[in-house]
């Protein structure tokens, strides 16, 4: 594996992926690996033939009070992983590199990133936006590959994608658990033994509020039951909703393709997650 920090030699590096024709694939993260990032690198040799896998802790993805500083970093342990997975490429630029002086243009995807995670964490999506812009347009890669862990990150990933015409496939792969069904995350290291057991309230949530609802439950008592059984947790919760699968929209009653979404806070660690519905 070939490990570039400069991206001045990164150019190169990638033109000698693509050699013979080899389709391309990215894998973005913040670093941390865990089993589920190891399953999106899976899943993109399954797609390409080369991979690339960058890690970069985006400080414009983190609000004031956030918790930039204190972000999981292992770069070492990482690229040891990446390595015996076989990644091709470990692309670990620095703050300099990404946003140099005089860095001054950002995306936003309007109303899709307003809602949600958008409203609890203001200017968060703008700076996914713009890392994954940038990454897109540096790499050009054939094909990236994200966790629906991060499900309305996703689809504004997906909207931007489309919008701007960056020409890379956008593939989503399932939220990678633990087996007791805690989604993996790198935030998981920030808990406690005793928040690690509280924190299985939330997909036991989700998991509850599908099954009344497919049965034919009310929507609304639904959540109203999910978001009770949080905070009898210990939870604070930002939001626990239906909504439509591609427009991320509240809907009242059972249509389409649906996601539950969720965040809430145990401690002072905030953990998202979500379950499909049909």
């Amino acid at each position: 594996m070939q490990t570039v920090r400069d991206t001045g030699q990164l150019g190169n590096a990638l033109v000698a992926l693509r050699a013979g024709g080899h389709r391309v694939a990215l894998v973005p993260t913040m670093g941390a690996l865990h089993a589920g990032h190891m399953a999106l690198v899976e899943e993109a040799q399954r797609q390409a033939d080369r991979v690339v896998v960058s890690i970069f802790v985006n400080p414009l993805q983190f609000g004031a009070n956030e918790d930039l500083d204190r972000y999981p970093r292992q770069e070492e342990e990482d690229a040891r992983r990446l390595n015996q997975a076989g990644c091709d490429l470990l692309w670990m630029p620095t703050a300099q590199q990404m946003y140099p002086a005089g860095f001054a243009t950002t995306v936003s995807v309007g109303k899709l990133g307003e809602r949600w995670e958008g409203e609890a964490r203001p200017g968060h999506f703008d700076g996914v936006a713009t890392v994954v812009a940038k990454l897109l347009a540096t790499v050009r890669p054939d094909v990236a590959v994200f966790g629906e862990k991060d499900f309305q990150q996703l689809a504004v990933i997906r909207r931007m994608a489309t919008d701007l015409a960056l020409g890379a496939a956008i593939v989503g792969l399932p939220t990678v658990r633990d087996p007791d069904g805690l989604a993996l995350s790198s935030r998981n290291a920030y808990l406690s033994p005793q928040e690690r057991q509280q924190a299985l309230a939330l997909p036991n949530a989700l998991r509850d509020a599908a099954e009344k609802i497919a049965a034919g439950g009310d929507v609304a008592e639904a959540l109203g039951a999910a978001r009770r059984s949080l905070a009898d947790a210990g939870f604070r919760t930002d939001y626990f909703a239906l909504v439509d699968a591609a427009t991320l929209e509240p809907i009242s009653a059972p249509a389409g393709r649906m996601r539950l979404i969720a965040a809430a806070t145990i401690g002072t660690t905030r953990l998202i997650d979500n379950l499909p519905l049909d």
